[in-house]
């Protein structure tokens, strides 16, 4: 076992003659476990539900009470057609909304730069305007639904659109639930939908922070990510260990900007991938739980109980996905939503089966939507609290990931923490999915449709074709706001935002104020950009 010696986060590559079996994290399954494989002291370790360490979950009594939110990724084309979407997802039983925003967006350039022709509105919703974050929630009252934002980089611009809609439909912000991603440090990672060097985006991810705080209590300030480190291709080990690592850099970051922990971290919130190894995902959430508990109430020393929670949402694996036998994803999803809940997540969103190919049809969302309502209402995985606990096998795969993760959180801190250990995580990240791809291209991983079980003949599903005519259609209604607005105006709440970002004042008081006087989001974001200057990443 020289493989997982020298490397214990990442499974070896050993053929698909070996007769050993190890998770994708490199820890070995054995054929059978009993109780000599149960962690010392387990009692202790594991709490009761609802009680310091979370292993078993943060609440005691979890679905019983409540079943998770159950969220559907949507968005694209234009507000309007979102709009629609968001309509016909709670008509069927969606108890949140997940909003998709293009790319443009996401890195802060209106619909009409340059830059962007050719992605408006392919990947999500453009949002441009104030006019755009209006039609997409136009007769959903946001005092009654949860919205989670994928959004990072401007994340701070469009919480601020969410909240003036709330305010125009007569809803107080401290009514408004929901999530802004705004997880910089990931993007920097894996992802590379950053705007700002790290020192401008995380003071913005700390002004969100100390904001909502004061204007936005019920509102999930940051979702920081696992789940993207695991589409790029990490291990389940290295999933826990990055997210809580960057979750710890981000607590640091907002005490040294001078807030008080159990002010700002009973809002902190967390977001997982889920891959089809049922027993392993179980252990992962079970451990991420207990860390971070740990981490909140030792290092950091916060002394509310609520900060010590891990809530998290959940999404199926979209890397999991596969275009040949589309299909067999419904399979997929379902195994991972049903290891999601048995480990215990506050929100969960299932991937369309058609993923792999398109944004989701309305048929595949449905099909997905349904699948979370079956597992909630027909599997038993909510009937009674953490259903694994006690398993020899969850038991001791609970510990090992929990023992591998800490190892690689200390590589991280020795290294200064997540800001300076961006090139080491990455460097991990690829080691990691490098050794996916071998072990798939020698078959000694299998995957049901591609390299096994493989048919002649292609199935190709009916896919969501965005109309190439919206970008334009988009670009024209953008090209009119920017018109029928006081120019002057404009030009003086820009350098107000210039001004802040150049001091130290929390900068989303003048964000927001420009974006209710008719400054664009792409407007908005490039003001700060030339205060703070542009990310150049190291390859």
């Amino acid at each position: 076992m020289a493989a997982t010696d020298e490397h214990r986060t990442i499974a070896p590559i050993v053929g698909p003659d070996d007769p050993r079996r190890f998770t994708d994290s490199g820890i070995e399954v054995k054929q059978h476990y009993g109780e000599q494989d149960l962690p010392p002291e387990l009692p202790e370790r594991l709490g009761e539900p609802g009680q310091y360490p979370f292993t078993r979950g943060i609440h005691p009594d979890m679905y019983r009470r409540q079943l998770w939110t159950m969220r559907q990724y949507a968005g694209y084309a234009s507000a309007k057609e979102t709009n629609e979407r968001y309509r016909y997802l709670l008509a069927h039983g969606s108890t949140g909304l997940s909003m998709a925003f293009d790319l443009p967006t996401q890195l802060g350039l209106d619909s009409d730069d340059p830059r962007c022709l050719g992605e408006v509105g392919r990947t999500g919703v453009a949002i441009d305007t104030i006019d755009d974050m209006r039609t997409a929630f136009d007769g959903i009252p946001l005092d009654q639904v949860s919205t989670s934002m994928t959004i990072n980089a401007p994340a701070s611009v469009l919480l601020a659109l969410y909240e003036l809609v709330g305010e125009e439909q007569g809803v107080p912000s401290a009514q408004l639930r929901g999530t802004t991603q705004n997880d910089i440090l990931k993007e920097y990672i894996a992802r590379g939908n950053f705007i700002y060097p790290p020192e401008g985006a995380i003071r913005l991810t700390t002004d969100l922070f100390a904001y909502c705080n004061e204007r936005v209590p019920r509102w999930n300030t940051i979702s920081i990510s696992g789940y993207h480190f695991r589409e790029k291709g990490c291990s389940a080990v290295q999933e826990v260990a990055f997210t809580l690592a960057n979750g710890t850099a981000y607590v640091q970051a907002a005490l040294d900007a001078g807030l008080e922990i159990d002010e700002f971290a009973p809002r902190l919130a967390f977001f997982f991938n889920c891959h089809n190894n049922v027993f392993q995902e179980v252990a992962k959430f079970r451990a991420a739980r207990k860390m971070w508990a740990e981490i909140m109430r030792e290092r950091f020393g916060a002394a509310d109980e609520r900060s010590w929670r891990l809530r998290f949402h959940t999404q199926t694996g979209g890397v999991t996905l596969t275009a040949q036998q589309p299909e067999n994803n419904i399979v997929r999803v379902a195994l991972q939503g049903f290891a999601a809940v048995c480990g215990g997540t506050q929100s969960l969103h299932t991937n369309g089966f058609d993923e792999a190919l398109a944004l989701p049809t309305e048929r595949a969302a449905k099909i997905a939507l349904r699948t979370q309502q079956i597992i909630g209402h027909e599997s038993g995985a909510a009937d009674t609290v953490d259903p694994f606990a006690g398993s020899y096998f969850v038991e001791a795969l609970t510990d090992e990931i929990e023992s591998r993760a800490r190892e690689l959180i200390a590589k991280v801190d020795d290294l200064g923490g997540s800001v300076q250990a961006i090139d080491f995580i990455k460097n991990e990240i690829e080691e990691s999915a490098f050794g996916y791809h071998e072990r798939y291209r020698i078959e000694q991983d299998i995957v049901v449709g591609v390299n096994k079980f493989v048919e002649d003949t292609p199935e190709v599903p009916d896919i969501l074709r965005v109309d190439p005519d919206s970008e334009r259609a988009q670009c024209e209604r953008l090209r009119e706001f920017k018109a029928d607005r006081d120019q002057e105006l404009v030009q003086r709440r820009l350098d107000q935002v210039r001004a802040a970002a150049r001091g130290t004042e929390n900068l989303l008081p003048p964000l927001r104020q420009a974006l209710k006087d008719r400054c664009s989001m792409g407007e908005v974001c490039a003001a700060m950009r030339d205060v703070f200057g542009e990310y150049q990443p190291t390859f």
